[in-house]
């Protein structure tokens, strides 16, 4: 088996996943395709040589329907010959996508393969309704009576024992090393700037942080999904705390602690990452930067659905011959503030090696690119520090947890 080596990657800025964000007018295959072709000319690769591009999305309805990893391909102006697919493991998306393409290269059926992800959230279709992950499959729902992330994450609050208070100094946390990589320029090597239709610049960098948060003003958030776990949906014969403590009995009530402060930020974005094999890259003049050494998935319960990040990088810890101690920078998707706390605490690792430039509570978490953006952000601060190896783990929808290790070449 082969080597994957990481070439290159880079990412959008995120917008602000709302009408009036910056990325919202232009259309996802659009905004990826840019990416695509930004990582081709900073790369200089031949593009007619790509064996694949493979795109994690999230939610592929409306103007992110179909393949949009081949529309995207085919809007960036690559040569037809350039395949694309599109997949979908909700959160871990991208990260899977990139691990799709160090898997044809490390066994030999490919030579070089774009991985990445698009998330165009600001266009997610709207619905009052709460997010069905059984998708009206009464009969699923019946054995995995499954509730929206919010109050999995809220779920794991309450059997965990982290307060209010401790996800709230998380969050403000994340914000304040965010403004410090900001601040001293840490994310401008993967980021280019995105274009409006006429050439004008219609995004340059990341515009959904808030700098200056407090815990003070955290406090004065209402929790999220307090109301929506004790209502009854039509459909539904009970409330999603029911359900919760139907599946987890020993509790007696859902401690309510997150809220949009606490929890990832709705964005616009899209990354990509070249792998190539150690023989196409000498052959070709692209250095590597870095090589993927191990992934895993891994599943779990999925009621509270979003503590997979530690059996998955566990997995990926053991199936590489190594431990924690052996990783030099962690990335754990901050999908809500619970999850890097548990994960923190399944792994036994402290938080000053963990998401140091801040994480999607402050950045924003673009569904099906995000992925893709952590490999990015852990290989520049790698690199940054002079430093050789790190994990990123995410957690996915439908109670799953992906996970990748990288050493820098």
């Amino acid at each position: 088996m082969t080597d994957a080596w990481i070439i290159d990657g880079v990412r959008s800025p995120r917008g602000k996943g709302k009408a009036n964000g910056s990325l919202h007018h232009i259309h996802p295959q659009e905004l990826l395709a840019q990416v695509l072709q930004a990582l081709a000319q900073r790369t200089g690769i031949d593009t007619r040589d790509v064996d694949d591009v493979i795109i994690g999305n999230g939610n592929s309805t409306g103007d992110q329907g179909g393949c949009i990893g081949r529309m995207a391909v085919l809007a960036a102006g690559w040569p037809v010959e350039a395949p694309g697919v599109t997949l979908n493991r909700f959160c871990g998306s991208g990260q899977q996508a990139i691990t799709y393409a160090a898997m044809g290269v490390q066994a030999g059926h490919q030579q070089l393969v774009v991985g990445g992800g698009i998330e165009s959230m600001s266009r997610w279709p709207v619905d009052d309704r709460p997010p069905d992950f059984t998708f009206n499959n009464a009969a699923l729902r019946e054995v995995f009576p499954l509730v929206p992330q919010g109050i999995s994450a809220d779920l794991i609050a309450t059997l965990e024992g982290f307060s209010r208070a401790d996800v709230d100094a998380f969050a403000v946390e994340s914000q304040r090393r965010c403004a410090t990589a900001m601040a001293e320029g840490r994310f401008d090597r993967s980021v280019v700037p995105i274009a409006n239709p006429d050439g004008s610049i219609a995004l340059a960098v990341d515009e959904f942080p808030r700098p200056g948060s407090t815990v003070e003003a955290m406090g004065k958030l209402t929790a999220s999904f307090e109301a929506m776990g004790s209502h009854v949906f039509d459909g539904y014969d009970r409330s999603f705390d029911d359900m919760c403590k139907q599946v987890y009995p020993s509790i007696d009530h859902v401690e309510h602690v997150h809220h949009a402060g606490n929890s990832s930020g709705v964005v616009d974005g899209a990354s990509a990452v070249l792998v190539a094999s150690p023989d196409y890259a000498k052959a070709h003049g692209l250095t590597p930067r870095a090589r993927i050494v191990m992934s895993g998935v891994a599943g779990a319960e999925p009621v509270i659905m979003l503590t997979a990040p530690g059996p998955a990088a566990q997995k990926c810890l053991d199936r590489a011959g190594m431990t924690a101690a052996d990783i030099d920078l962690w990335e754990i998707n901050e999908a809500f503030a619970a999850v890097p706390l548990k994960t923190m605490r399944d792994l036994g690792i402290g938080p000053e090696n963990v998401n140091v430039n801040g994480g999607a509570i402050a950045l924003g978490h673009p569904i099906g690119a995000t992925g893709g953006i952590l490999i990015q952000t852990a290989l520049d601060e790698l690199e940054r520090r002079d430093q050789s190896t790190a994990l990123i783990v995410m957690c996915t929808g439908g109670g799953m947890g992906t996970a990748t290790i990288i050493e820098r070449i």
